[in-house]
């Protein structure tokens, strides 16, 4: 065993070596929103008896920057703020500070592939989707054995 320096082993120094430096990716999404990052699509599900209601959060984004797919059996739900800074900086000065950032977030969820785009209700009120999923009747598998025949 090696000598201990202030009481830690200079063998475990070793292992805080930075082989691989992943802080890029996980500030990536810091850059992109900020220190706000995790108050983006906060989402609550809320089930009754015949749907889910959906209800997430999109602070600043206005209702034509959402977009609502359904493909697969999957809702996808995506929301992209775009900024032409040239254009506004001719148009109203150079800025000196900025801290409101532009970028795309979207979230996913499973709704089965029972579910049309008819089927789900939806609106977009000051920042805040709501989406009504209609449940629908699980299939039935037919309990009767089928035998293969064997040569």
């Amino acid at each position: 065993m090696l000598p201990s320096v202030f009481g830690r082993d200079l063998f475990d120094d070793w292992f805080d070596f930075p082989f691989f430096d992943d802080s890029e990716m996980r500030n990536a999404e810091k850059r992109l929103y900020g220190h706000h990052e995790k108050g983006i699509m906060k989402t609550d599900v809320q089930e009754n008896d015949t749907s889910y209601n959906l209800v997430m959060d999109l602070p600043g984004f206005k209702k034509e920057d959402v977009k609502v797919a359904l493909k697969d059996g999957y809702l996808t739900i995506s929301a992209e703020k775009n900024h032409d800074h040239d254009e506004e900086e001719k148009k109203n000065g150079k800025y000196i500070r900025r801290e409101r950032v532009y970028g795309s977030c979207s979230r996913s969820f499973y709704v089965g592939e029972d579910i049309t785009d008819k089927d789900i209700k939806g609106e977009f009120k000051h920042g805040i989707l709501k989406l009504t999923i209609p449940k629908t009747q699980p299939k039935e598998i037919p309990n009767t054995t089928k035998y293969i025949e064997l040569d």
